[in-house]
């Protein structure tokens, strides 16, 4: 019989350990616990948290599934599952924000910038990230929403967005869904035909970074085109 957690010592309990030694002492389960904050027969908040993450597939995962999607759980209903989807995006926007000032020159800011976000996507989209002359953001577009290409997305799509925010250099982002960052040969034709373009309109391309998910056979979630060459 599970236990409830105002049962628990006071110090035991997330919310009292939260304020008494900070939101990263608490697991995900524990976190996302906080937000159900009531249970079920049988199950308090924080362990209808775990087994909803189980469910899932993980953080990551839960990210990804709409308010309908979470509120199919036992023990969560609309409501919960609507503070659920709000922490999530909370998460995902305060790390944009943060991001937004800092330098975005290598693929790991990208990444950090953007990774969650195109993490929690069923399908592959395409961004371009405006930048200044000191890397910074100028303006972030999302410009295609589909499997790549090369006549899926024409270069004068990319490069308006880019010419339009009067950026000083872009860099591209898309997602691999399955999880694997690898190019394929589309990507790699892809990347091409954007960087020869780039050179005609005078505008320079940074890097095109693929964003994946870390695995026990992948220590980086994400690829460069830059770092290997093909930018």
């Amino acid at each position: 019989m599970s236990q409830r957690i105002q049962d628990m010592p006071h110090d035991d309990r997330p919310r009292e350990r939260l304020l008494r030694l900070g939101p990263e002492s608490l697991s995900d389960g524990e976190l996302i616990g906080l937000f159900i904050h009531t249970g079920v027969k049988g199950e308090n908040a924080v362990q209808i948290a775990q087994r909803v993450l189980r469910e899932a597939g993980g953080l990551v995962s839960l990210s990804r599934l709409a308010p309908m999607e979470i509120s199919g759980h036992h023990g969560i209903g609309p409501a919960k599952a609507a503070l659920i989807t709000a922490a999530m995006e909370l998460g995902k926007r305060a790390a944009r924000a943060v991001q937004k000032i800092v330098p975005l020159g290598n693929p790991r800011c990208i990444y950090d910038y953007l990774g969650l976000e195109m993490q929690a996507l069923h399908q592959e989209e395409l961004h371009v990230l405006s930048l200044n002359s000191r890397m910074q953001l100028v303006h972030h577009d999302r410009v295609f929403r589909g499997t790549l290409t090369e006549t899926s997305a024409h270069p004068r799509d990319v490069l308006r967005f880019a010419i339009m925010r009067n950026a000083h250099s872009f860099a591209l982002v898309h997602n691999h869904p399955s999880g694997d960052p690898s190019p394929s040969d589309a990507d790699w034709r892809f990347t091409r035909r954007i960087r020869e373009a780039s050179k005609l309109m005078q505008i320079e391309m940074t890097d095109h970074v693929i964003i994946g998910q870390q695995s026990p056979e992948r220590t980086v979630a994400w690829f460069s085109f830059r770092e290997s060459g093909g930018v």
